[in-house]
């Protein structure tokens, strides 16, 4: 899938993604599910069909077919375990012809808005990217280089629009409490992945002395990560290609409110099946950054909406996702 302007990074920049379809059929109805591989977890297209294939031949015995079992089967490949986890749940909606929000107990009246989020560039190509984002209530800016302050100045210049920031792992320690202070300066809510994931310590020390709240995205995965990160995180990302799907999702929300954290829900760079696939469950969090479709040249499916800036979620049974 093409992109419609190279999207960057503190870690790099792509124009293309390679995504991998999955379906799952039974009595005649097709459920859909999707993964974006990780490079940096060790994962990629070949290695995703591969694990796929590994958990369609045990789909059919309930005692193999756990979160665990699965987990177990297909370790390190978080994406396609989120591709097969979608698509059964798309397939379970459609056999009770209901949507999967309802299947889920969730109003779709409680959606957040999402915010829409500006890769790295220079400061006038950023703010040419926020003039073109005019209908979004909300942005995320990157940010993890040396223009950082000019980037934020320039987007300033042209919005004064809610702004939040995601580093990347971007940042050091001595130089992050210099940012922090002209972040909240110029209205910044909230940052996220201030620091390398592994500095959890140097994360807690540094939201000491931070004017802002920090979300934790590289640093958490799945529920079993969340509470060590409690004082050094407000809040935790949510991604389904990181944690494994809808299932592992909810227990994470549930793990978080736990520990007094608020809940993000995120994403990748992928189509609406995907993005509807975590859209049907953000009526359980605080915020979303479900904007992967939206990045993209020609989206090939059709689900969730946006509209006001607020996630709009389809009637139809299952994901309610259709070909265009």
């Amino acid at each position: 899938m093409r992109l419609r302007h190279v999207f960057r990074i503190a870690r790099g920049a792509s124009e293309v993604r390679y995504n991998l379809l999955v379906e799952a059929e039974a009595d005649g109805r097709v459920g859909l599910g999707e993964a974006a591989p990780i490079l940096r977890y060790g994962e990629d297209r070949e290695s995703a069909a591969r694990a796929v294939d590994e958990m369609a031949g045990r789909i059919g015995d309930a005692r193999t077919f756990t979160l665990a079992a699965r987990r177990a089967a297909v370790p390190s490949q978080a994406s396609a375990e989120a591709a097969v986890d979608m698509a059964l749940h798309d397939l379970a909606g459609q056999r009770m012809q209901v949507p999967l929000y309802e299947l889920l107990g969730l109003d779709p009246a409680d959606t957040p808005q999402t915010s829409f989020t500006i890769g790295l560039d220079t400061p006038e190509v950023v703010a040419a990217k926020v003039r073109e984002a005019w209908s979004y209530p909300i942005l995320k800016v990157k940010m993890g280089s040396d223009d950082d302050r000019a980037v934020l100045e320039a987007v300033r210049d042209v919005t004064d629009r809610p702004l939040r920031v995601d580093a990347n792992e971007g940042w050091t320690p001595a130089g992050a409490v210099e940012r922090l202070a002209w972040l909240a300066k110029l209205g910044v809510e909230l940052v996220e992945q201030p620091l390398p994931a592994g500095m959890i310590a140097e994360t807690r020390e540094l939201r000491r002395l931070s004017p802002l709240p920090f979300y934790a995205d590289e640093s958490v995965h799945r529920a079993a990560d969340i509470p060590a990160l409690a004082g050094a995180f407000d809040g935790i990302n949510i991604k389904l290609m990181k944690c494994g799907g809808i299932a592992e999702a909810l227990r994470m929300i549930a793990v978080a409110r736990a520990h007094g954290m608020k809940v993000m829900l995120g994403c990748m760079i992928e189509s609406s099946i995907a993005i509807t696939a975590a859209a049907h469950i953000s009526p359980l969090v605080d915020t979303a950054d479900l904007d992967g479709n939206l990045l993209l040249d020609s989206d090939p499916y059709a689900g969730a909406t946006v509209r006001a800036g607020r996630i709009v979620l389809p009637e139809r049974p299952g994901l309610g996702v259709v070909p265009r």
